[in-house]
């Protein structure tokens, strides 16, 4: 199988370099245009914050990954060196693929983002006219090999990030969060994070309070939270059964005497303190109060290595699905035959066949119609006589198990729209 696939991603290459050949929606768009039916008959463009790559089946056999390497630096217009790029073909390529989907090429192993990127891409993909039979079949058992890693292993399973570990570890505190009114202090994109899990674990109430107030109401209009002050948060911090503090300030934001003045104005109510800042925000005296629970970044980093050896562990688990997943679609690409296309082909024809028929039948007289179903079948037959017999040949010639006979018989089902859906 000729399949190509071309690859930077932050194994080979720096965030700079990752950032400056990166393809938004509209590049990969525009960039698809330039590859398609020039480099690759069909194919799949995917570009996220750590990785692009370009996966796809050779217009010609000169056709190499330097090619769409050379495409993609011109069409960036930036420097980058050959060995920045990784190159798979055939079964690795499809491996890599699987790889990516299933979250054990991420950064973060086990990264549960990359399955919906890469299925968003996959759609983008499939909207431009650059995924025909064989890219389909491709994407179908990507998305099958991704479900499998996430169902019958625990590759996502456990907090990964300083932020999901916070917002876990507060609902074991609490055993719930329905019911808990939570302050987030910092604006910024841990803090932002941080706020987002906690509205997706179902906080009762979310407040956001940040030096720059623009800034802090954005994230207040996006979450559906509300806006707090800077200068007036800490009058307020009775009010809150969870703090989580991200900032970037050099000094504490909150010390221990903050801490317990709200604490009595509680009524001695049980508080979470999560401080994911560095340096840190909150002043770590303050675990010394009754009912404060406090944690900082260095034990949410213990929870969060725990974390990832387990997923760790889990790797092996996911490589025996990617190959169970690589060999049974090699075993059907081999399996390719000229005969179901014949009868696709066939039946194609016969469907165009009796809808213009069935358009045109009032114009002819009783006895002329079953001569024009004589007739229009003859055109058909004749028409399909000589594609029948080259499908028959190619495998002859070359076996069913050739590239050469799969991609014929792809282009041929590329041409008359035979996997495109139904409308």
């Amino acid at each position: 199988m000729n399949l190509i696939a071309i690859v930077i991603n932050h194994h080979n290459a720096c965030v700079e370099l990752r950032e400056a050949l990166h393809l938004n929606a509209d590049e990969a768009v525009q960039f698809i245009g330039k590859i398609k039916n020039k480099i690759f008959t069909e194919g799949f463009v995917l570009s996220t914050c750590n990785r692009t790559e370009i996966y796809g089946f050779p217009a010609a056999p000169s056709i190499s990954g330097g090619d769409v390497e050379k495409a993609l630096i011109e069409f960036k217009g930036v420097e980058a060196h050959h060995d920045n790029f990784n190159f798979y073909q055939g079964s690795e390529a499809l491996a890599h693929l699987f790889s990516v989907i299933s979250g054990i090429d991420s950064m973060i192993v086990g990264d549960n983002q990359i399955y919906h990127q890469v299925k968003d891409a996959m759609l983008l993909t499939e909207e431009n006219g650059f995924s025909g039979f064989l890219m389909k079949r491709i994407f179908d058992t990507a998305l099958r090999t991704g479900k499998r890693a996430i169902n019958e292993t625990l590759i996502n399973e456990g907090a990964v990030t300083i932020s999901f570990a916070a917002v876990q570890l507060i609902e074991k505190i609490f055993s719930g969060l329905s019911k808990k009114n939570a302050l987030v202090i910092g604006a910024g994109e841990t803090g932002e994070i941080a706020a987002k899990h906690l509205r997706e674990r179902g906080i009762g109430s979310l407040s956001i309070t940040n030096r720059t107030i623009e800034r802090g109401e954005k994230l207040a209009l996006k979450l559906g939270a509300d806006i707090i002050p800077f200068d007036g948060f800490k009058n307020r911090l009775h009010e809150f059964d969870i703090i989580l503090s991200a900032t970037s300030s050099k000094d504490f934001i909150l010390n221990a005497d903050d801490i317990k003045s709200a604490m009595k104005k509680r009524g001695y109510s049980p508080m979470v303190l999560m401080d994911i800042a560095i340096p840190r925000d909150i002043d770590p005296n303050s675990k010394k109060i009754d009912y404060v629970f406090y944690h900082d970044i260095d034990s949410l980093n213990i929870i969060v290595e725990q974390n990832l050896q387990k997923r760790k562990a889990e790797i092996p688990k996911v490589k025996e699905i990617i190959d169970e997943e690589v060999k049974a679609f090699i075993s059907w690409y081999g399996s390719l035959e000229a005969g179901p296309t014949i009868k696709n082909l066939r039946d194609l024809f016969e469907q165009v066949r009796a809808e213009e028929v069935e358009k045109n039948i009032n114009r002819f007289s009783e006895d002329d119609r079953e001569k024009l179903e004589i007739i229009t079948k003859r055109i058909i037959n004749k028409l399909l006589h000589h594609p029948t017999v080259e499908l028959k040949k190619i495998v002859e010639l070359n076996g069913s198990k050739s590239d050469d006979a799969a991609e014929k018989i792809n282009i041929i089902r590329n041409i008359f729209g035979m996997d495109k859906p139904k409308e």
